[in-house]
């Protein structure tokens, strides 16, 4: 199965995390490393990201598949806030995984708590 990768998982990588680097290699290999339009942007969009950071992020960036909010993608994540306290970036990335049928591979179990639609990984355990 496919995954979608939280920012947080993003992060850990450009951090040096083994754990992070081994699962993120084993997705970019078996053409299974996703990630929300939403992530895109937190990820990118960093404000005190150096220049060469930046260029780090873009490459890990443009090796995975970045999925776009669609309208499918927008209801979902509607209902999610609607019955749900869940952030807006967080709703969106949720219902880019349930939509897309994907795993999300988060650090932050906590942030998706009671999305009960959602299948969850923490690469750390």
């Amino acid at each position: 199965m496919s995954f979608l990768i939280d920012t947080n998982i993003l992060i850990y990588h450009t951090a040096g995390s083994a754990i992070v680097k081994e699962f993120l290699a084993d997705l970019i290999t078996a053409k299974a490393f996703n990630i929300s339009m939403i992530t895109r942007i937190e990820f990118l969009g960093w404000h005190a990201q150096t220049p060469d950071g930046f260029e780090k992020c873009q490459r890990l960036v443009k090796l995975s598949n970045v999925l776009p909010v669609t309208e499918e993608v927008a209801d979902k994540a509607i209902d999610l806030r609607r019955y749900r306290n869940v952030k807006l970036a967080d709703a969106i990335i949720a219902a880019t995984a349930v939509v897309n049928d994907l795993k999300l591979a988060t650090r932050n179990p906590d942030d998706f708590k009671g999305l009960t639609a959602l299948k969850i990984v923490n690469p750390f355990k």
